[in-house]
């Protein structure tokens, strides 16, 4: 069950960063927009848009896959985490009623970056993944050897 329960977990979150990607290569100026409310206008380029959205499904696809996971783990915490800093004011006041730009539809970023948290966390438990460098995984390449 729990190997079951990672998979769901590392394919939904591997697939949100694809459409994240798929957003900023495909509507530029939504990822522009975003940028300049969320990021201060640190990456409001649409040369930088591009890259990374295409760094992000990239990403995603190797954790959907469940490809160097000891990489692609801390990668996708770097970007959820820093899109859970840029919606802060909506993690403290979802309702908006303390800060002004607080929004309920932001709240779940806490969460998002909680699950893949929890990947990081039982990584070597994954033995559904392509790399298959899970603990129990190794146990069965041992096993055979013998």
């Amino acid at each position: 069950m729990k190997q079951k329960a990672l998979l769901l977990l590392r394919v939904s979150l591997g697939l949100l960063l694809v459409i994240w990607g798929a957003d900023k290569l495909l509507n530029v100026d939504h990822g522009m927009k975003v940028s300049e409310h969320f990021y201060g206008n640190l990456v409001s380029a649409p040369s930088m848009m591009t890259a990374f959205g295409v760094i992000e499904i990239i990403l995603g696809l190797a954790i959907v896959a469940g490809l160097g996971r000891r990489y692609t783990y801390p990668a996708m915490l770097l970007v959820t985490g820093v899109t859970l800093i840029a919606v802060w004011k909506s993690i403290i006041d979802p309702l908006g009623k303390m800060f002004e730009g607080g929004q309920l539809l932001f709240y779940p970023s806490i969460i998002i970056f909680a699950g893949a948290l929890v990947l990081w966390a039982f990584r070597d438990e994954d033995d559904l993944s392509l790399d298959q460098r899970g603990r129990a995984g190794m146990l069965r390449e041992v096993r055979a050897r013998e």
